[in-house]
């Protein structure tokens, strides 16, 4: 069983912008992933299965709607908490941290900012303990980055709505316990349902044959003239507007957690080339080697700076949509470039299963596409400093 030997990268003094808490947080989370994720997850990513004894785990250490207020059942911690676990959750698997996102951002934060109190109440304490896992129907086979145009859909019957359509490419679908749906009423407008398993006619097939996330359970989410009850319509936000706005929050800790898979890049090239002789002396005193090690670090530090101005915006509630997606953008494209470099480093051994390059690499190419494109990213920073709308 592979020891975890990480060691995190903090160039410039980095930890002197974050409080005793911060730390202690990004510690516990460092802990968990140490002793319970890293000793078994090149296993479960070989064999494209989702390590669900993690998930006990993973609400212990509050990685469940982390900024959740403790009245419904979450830490109530901040926002660079979150992202700290995050990024520390995504060193040691991208696929681990979807599952966090997809729970915290995308299933518990709708419920919370748009919900009422009984379905705050209903759901949120079950999804912050791990009882409940949830997902989020928001992507269909036919639309990806225009959202807008979904066909998925719901009539009011009465004493209840009528759902029907396809969502595809959804962490968690296989097997969760409730979906928050976004699907248009009869006058084309975007609201969001609660979809409970069990409900006739919703089904959540798995989705096989991925080279990348393979420890993370991807499926469809089906309905087939599913009855949802009434209360189940999140009542306080509707619009495209609304699962924007989940889009955010799960973007910010993608931000974060891009910079954990960077780092692990980083740390397992850096001891390798200290350790593996050629020519008569390790290999980082090449200066080629050097030359990527160099950039590498270079590239995280920028990029954890980036991560920590966009979390004191964001504990100000001044972070904009175009600020997150630049973030997410940037440290998603800066971990990409350094799991490449630091496969090269490795040589042949980079793409063995002994390392977990080859896995970060593979699992960063979702990373790179989901919650929005590396193009539609540049797209909406461009409308943002242009005022000119590249979408039309």
């Amino acid at each position: 069983m592979a020891q975890d030997l990480f060691q995190s990268p903090d160039y410039y003094n980095i930890d002197d912008l974050l409080t005793e808490e911060h730390k202690l947080v990004r510690q516990a989370t460092r802990d968990w992933v140490k002793r319970d994720v890293s000793p078994i997850i090149e296993d479960y990513a070989q064999k494209a299965e989702f390590p669900k004894q993690l998930i006990k785990g993973l609400a212990e250490v509050g990685a469940f709607g982390p900024y959740i207020p403790e009245e419904y059942g979450g830490p109530g911690l901040d926002q660079i908490s979150y992202g700290l676990m995050m990024q520390e959750i995504e060193r040691g698997d991208s696929g681990v941290r979807s599952t966090c996102s997809v729970q915290s951002s995308l299933v518990m934060y709708p419920i919370y900012a748009y919900g009422n109190e009984e379905q705050r109440k209903k759901y949120l304490p079950k999804l912050a303990s791990g009882e409940f896992l949830g997902s989020f129907g928001l992507t269909e086979p036919n639309f990806g980055s225009n959202p807008g145009g979904m066909v998925t859909n719901f009539k009011d019957m009465g004493d209840h709505y009528l759902l029907n359509g396809a969502k595809m490419w959804i962490s968690n679908a296989p097997f969760c316990d409730v979906a928050v749906v976004w699907a248009k009423n009869e006058e084309g407008r975007i609201h969001g349902l609660i979809v409970e398993r069990g409900m006739e006619g919703f089904t959540t097939p798995e989705t096989h044959n991925k080279w990348s996330l393979r420890a993370s359970a991807t499926g469809e989410l089906v309905f087939d003239n599913v009855k949802v009850p009434k209360e189940n319509l999140l009542p306080n936000k509707s619009g495209l507007g609304a699962p924007l706005g989940c889009l955010d929050s799960a973007r910010f800790g993608i931000a974060w957690g891009a910079i954990g898979a960077a780092m692990d890049c980083y740390d397992t090239a850096l001891r390798y080339s200290k350790e593996r002789i050629q020519f008569g002396k390790p290999i980082a005193g090449f200066q080629l080697q050097q030359k990527k090690l160099a950039e590498m670090i270079t590239e995280i530090t920028k990029a954890q700076l980036l991560a920590w101005r966009l979390g004191v915006l964001k504990n100000e509630g001044r972070a904009t949509s175009a600020q997150i997606s630049m973030a997410k953008r940037n440290n998603v494209e800066m971990a990409i470039k350094i799991a490449r470099e630091a496969r090269q480093i490795l040589g042949g051994m980079g793409i063995s299963g002994d390392y977990s390059i080859m896995r970060h690499m593979m699992n960063l190419e979702s990373v790179i596409t989901y919650e929005g494109t590396h193009d539609i990213h540049l797209l909406i920073t461009g409308l943002d400093i242009t005022g000119e709308n590249a979408f039309k």
